[in-house]
């Protein structure tokens, strides 16, 4: 793998945790009242701010994640997709204030390995 197909993988992978992480903050932001219809509840989703810039994230990257794909083999670029889990579950502690439990640890640590063999290993 190229350092720029590298590169590109990263920067989409990135933007789509990025997006969970904003999303999750979005969906946070949003208010509607008890009794309100499915439709309202989907519509104040969508226009919360930070929903709207993990969309606008996801767009970048997918932009990027194209440009990867021109460069590289899909079956060695999407397994990297993964990285994403590593990504969401540090930004989550981060700027979330959410908690990581030792089998989440373990978990993402075999994820890291399975990345480490499929970047080296071919």
């Amino acid at each position: 793998m190229t350092i720029a197909a590298f590169t590109l993988i990263f920067a989409s992978v990135s933007l789509s945790a990025l997006g969970q992480t904003l999303f999750k903050a979005g969906v946070g932001q949003a208010h509607f009242a008890e009794g309100a219809s499915t439709l309202l509840k989907a519509v104040s989703l969508l226009t919360s701010p930070g929903v709207l810039a993990g969309l606008a994230a996801y767009g970048v990257g997918t932009v990027l994640w194209l440009f990867a794909l021109k460069r590289i083999d899909l079956s060695l670029a999407y397994p990297f997709v993964a990285m994403s889990f590593v990504m969401v579950a540090a930004s989550a502690v981060l700027f979330l204030g959410e908690t990581l439990t030792i089998a989440r640890v373990v978990g993402l640590s075999l994820i890291v390995a399975g990345l480490l063999v499929m970047a080296f290993g071919h």
